[in-house]
């Protein structure tokens, strides 16, 4: 695997514009819901998509689409009209662990999940 610096002097990376959210406060499956139904798809379409999904990953994933058309844009001098999503992902990010007092003095562990979430925009030829 090449590092950082390597992919740089080689200009691996540079067809396409990404964004990446850490520590999202949602379930990494209920945003995944989502990404399937945008991968693959034009940038517009996408954005069609995720507003009219009635889930609250969707505003998320839309601020994500945003920022990765403005980092190909801005970054990488691609067109905006010929992106389209390469690769969208959702992984698991830590788990914040509550209490919640239930009967008898007891308490119960509540798993509060985290999602690291990643859209990849390429340009179609």
């Amino acid at each position: 695997m090449l590092s950082k610096r390597e992919r740089k002097v080689l200009g691996i990376g540079r067809d396409q514009g990404k964004a990446t959210l850490r520590g999202a406060r949602i379930s990494s499956r209920k945003v995944k819901i989502v990404l399937d139904l945008i991968k693959g798809k034009s940038l517009e379409e996408a954005y069609a998509i995720v507003k009219f999904t009635p889930k609250a990953a969707s505003e998320m994933i839309y601020k994500l689409l945003h920022s990765a058309e403005a980092n190909a844009v801005n970054n990488f001098e691609l067109d905006s009209e010929k992106l389209y999503v390469a690769d969208c992902y959702a992984n698991q990010g830590p788990t914040l662990k509550r209490m919640r007092a239930v009967a008898r003095g007891r308490g119960m562990r509540i798993n509060k999940r985290t999602s690291h979430i990643t859209v990849v925009l390429k340009e179609r030829d």
